[in-house]
């Protein structure tokens, strides 16, 4: 199955400001890239760097005035695809490095503050069972609530408001998951039956290889509903939205437009 993909926005500055983006489909193994075009308004400076993880890759731009960036791609999925609830949990002492990152509290996600909250809710459970545990729990309790959140809202203050957005699902999912010992990041997407149409936000979780002994992988988490595994394309990943934003600015910057269309082809 083929995905296609279409995405633009457009910002102004007063003066010349540096922005970093982050918006173009990764070229990774788990997606093939079949089809990859990106349009983008004359800077003083252009500079395209690796991304977290090496996965997809930022822009540095130097904007002065409008800038706007137009995006479209083709992706084939090809990434594992499990039933969640069979994947054990790796005992901390397993783990290998890279991972480790991901169980730490981050800006968004303040885990230290619910292990008491995953140990009453969830005890019992482990690995994916717990992971799904968890992604059940949220899209019950959860109210998806467009303009209900902003860029300063943390998964603490989702967890007391009982809604928000994707951004602030993922955020929850991601914050549950390291207070349970697994380690989980931010992903920022794509993925058709989003409503409204935007740039979207899943969790992703590292458990047990079922085809390794002892390896680990990574497994996509949305607790919206709106996306599964089998057709989420990748931007992105971060501890958090803070690191996958689609546009960062280093100084003054009004959002003009922005549109974003994906099917399923």
């Amino acid at each position: 199955m083929t995905i296609s993909i279409r995405s633009s926005f457009a910002f102004t500055t007063e003066a010349p400001t540096d922005a970093l983006l982050q918006f173009a489909v990764a070229d990774i193994p788990e997606q093939k890239l079949l089809m990859c075009r990106t349009g983008m308004t004359d800077a003083a400076k252009c500079a395209r760097i690796p991304a977290q993880e090496d996965i997809g890759e930022r822009v540095w731009v130097r904007a002065d005035g409008r800038f706007e960036v137009h995006h479209e791609a083709q992706v084939e999925i090809q990434r594992q695809i499990v039933d969640l609830p069979s994947l054990k949990q790796l005992d901390p002492h397993k783990m290998p490095g890279a991972p480790v990152k991901y169980l730490f509290d981050s800006r968004y996600c303040q885990a230290d503050k619910f292990q008491s909250f995953v140990d009453d809710q969830f005890g019992g459970t482990s690995g994916g069972a717990r992971i799904q545990a968890i992604r059940d729990w949220v899209a019950g309790k959860f109210t998806y609530a467009p303009g209900s959140s902003d860029a300063s809202t943390t998964a603490l203050d989702s967890f007391i408001e009982r809604r928000g957005i994707c951004r602030d699902y993922a955020h929850i999912v991601v914050t549950l998951a390291r207070a349970s010992v697994i380690p989980a990041r931010f992903v920022a997407c794509y993925a058709p039956g989003v409503t409204p149409p935007d740039f979207h936000a899943v969790a992703e979780v590292f458990l047990c290889d079922p085809d390794s002994q002892d390896g680990g992988t990574w497994q996509l988490v949305d607790a919206t509903g709106m996306a599964g595994p089998e057709d989420i394309v990748k931007i992105g990943v971060g501890r958090d939205a803070a690191d996958v934003s689609f546009l960062t600015s280093f100084g003054m910057v009004e959002l003009c437009e922005k549109t974003v269309q994906v099917t399923h082809d």
